[in-house]
């Protein structure tokens, strides 16, 4: 069955380009502003404790004008970051296991090593009344092991399938919609990200009608250099119907 499926807008890049000159331009708390204002459903930010592009003071900042969904995505093994989420109370938590200085998210959990961990954490944040996501391979033993830490969603690591789309894009897609497919099973929302972009994002959901969202960033400001930020994110949009 068809289902919407909710664009959320990944603003990093903007505080990348922002921290690498000094100053306040881009203004990334504009930046989520205008995503909502041209039709993003939601603004995700993945601030790492080296703030190389999110600042923490920035996630205080965007959350204070946040009229969509606000989705966080981090490690919660960093206490700091536990701590920021409950304080901002996003919609819903990501939790991704990246490393200290990880230039981007590599891999999802190994959710059957870490069930316990996650089932203690996935606790605090929805004690707190929000969401949890769990970034994970498309693995079914994975989308299995994260059913049980009381997590409400998954959200599927795309990078694989955009790497193989060119050439199969069949076989690239088919380890996704078998995950997808027990997550759906086993009552699990299902969110996918990393490497969506106007070239491969259609046939994703078309293979995945029941996805609840996607989270884009890189290839989202990369199209808006040439093709501005508003058009941008309706030809997204315009992808996901």
């Amino acid at each position: 069955m068809e289902s919407t499926t909710k664009l959320s807008v990944n603003i990093n890049k903007f505080a990348t380009l922002r921290n690498s000159r000094g100053g306040n331009n881009p203004d990334v708390v504009k930046a989520a502003i205008d995503a909502q204002r041209f039709g993003a459903d939601g603004v995700t930010v993945h601030p790492r404790p080296d703030e190389r592009h999110i600042r923490y003071n920035d996630v205080r900042e965007i959350k204070k004008i946040i009229t969509t969904e606000f989705n966080i995505e981090g490690n919660c093994s960093e206490q700091k970051f536990v701590d920021l989420v409950l304080e901002t109370k996003p919609q819903q938590v990501t939790l991704v296991p990246d490393a200290l200085g990880q230039i981007t998210s590599n891999h999802g959990w190994d959710t059957i090593t870490h069930k316990a961990y996650l089932q203690q954490m996935t606790a605090i944040f929805k004690a707190a009344g929000i969401r949890v996501s769990i970034f994970v391979d498309p693995v079914i033993e994975m989308v299995e092991a994260a059913a049980e830490t009381g997590t409400d969603r998954i959200e599927l690591y795309t990078e694989a399938y955009a790497i193989n789309f060119l050439n199969d894009k069949n076989r690239a897609v088919a380890p996704y919609t078998a995950a997808a497919q027990k997550a759906k099973e086993l009552g699990l929302g299902v969110n996918a990200g990393h490497d969506l972009d106007l070239h491969n994002l259609k046939f994703f959901k078309q293979q995945i009608p029941w996805l609840d969202e996607v989270s884009i960033g890189h290839a989202i400001v990369c199209d808006a250099l040439y093709l501005g930020f508003q058009n941008t994110i309706q030809m997204y949009k315009r992808q996901l119907q």
